[in-house]
């Protein structure tokens, strides 16, 4: 899905998926959070990398360094649609305690373009970016336990989520982690987590419809959301 109308509250999504398995949970949470936004009246524009055949590989010519530096077209057309967004939505699979090359060559070639080592430094607001919220789901087939005694989610919050946040001046994150996620999966505990996803949708949009501290002062606000 390219463009992505935004919605009669107001609102737009980029749900950005990475994972090559079109039957993957995954590509569920994906669906269950653009569902939840279409459902709240706001626009998404979902973003599947593997099947777009996505090429994760940094040019020389677009190196951020360069003067003048050149962008492929496919770059150019990423950009464009998702310009606009309110919130950029990465679904993805934790492998070898880090998200996948393709997402992270999405960052590199797409999230970075134009961006200069001085503004990153400077957490200067970027024109994708700046001030925009950044969710993020992630998923491992290991259990939590074993997750927390490698001190995964805090390593991936400094190296990836709050780098990006800092990196390109964005305004806020928040990262739901679902562990052992494996082949046979009951239909109970999916059906739990996609319920906690449709709520997280729902939540965000419910922060770009009221602001923050409306949604502070009055929690039941989300409930609005949900149609």
């Amino acid at each position: 899905m390219a463009g992505g109308e935004r919605g009669t509250t107001g609102g737009r999504h980029a749900v950005i998926l990475c994972h090559p398995d079109p039957s993957s949970f995954n590509h569920a949470i994906a669906g269950a959070y653009c569902d939840a936004v279409r459902g709240a009246g706001q626009g998404v524009v979902l973003r599947d990398l593997y099947a777009m055949g996505f090429d994760p590989v940094l040019k020389a010519a677009e190196r951020p360094t360069n003067v003048g530096a050149v962008y492929e077209a496919d770059v150019l057309a990423e950009v464009d649609a998702i310009a606009g967004c309110d919130v950029f939505v990465l679904v993805y699979s934790i492998w070898f305690g880090t998200p996948p090359a393709m997402l992270k060559g999405y960052v590199e070639r797409v999230f970075g373009a134009g961006v200069q080592p001085e503004a990153l430094q400077g957490r200067v607001r970027t024109d994708l970016l700046g001030g925009k919220r950044l969710v993020s789901f992630s998923t491992s087939a290991a259990s939590k336990i074993w997750l927390d005694e490698q001190g995964q989610g805090q390593g991936l919050n400094s190296v990836f989520d709050q780098y990006i946040v800092h990196a390109f001046g964005m305004r806020s994150q928040e990262h739901r982690r679902f562990a052992h996620i494996v082949p046979g999966l009951s239909a109970r505990f999916a059906d739990q987590y996609l319920r906690e996803v449709a709520v997280q949708a729902q939540r965000t949009c419910a922060q770009i419809a009221f602001g923050d501290e409306a949604l502070l002062a009055d929690p039941a606000l989300v409930a609005r959301m949900a149609r």
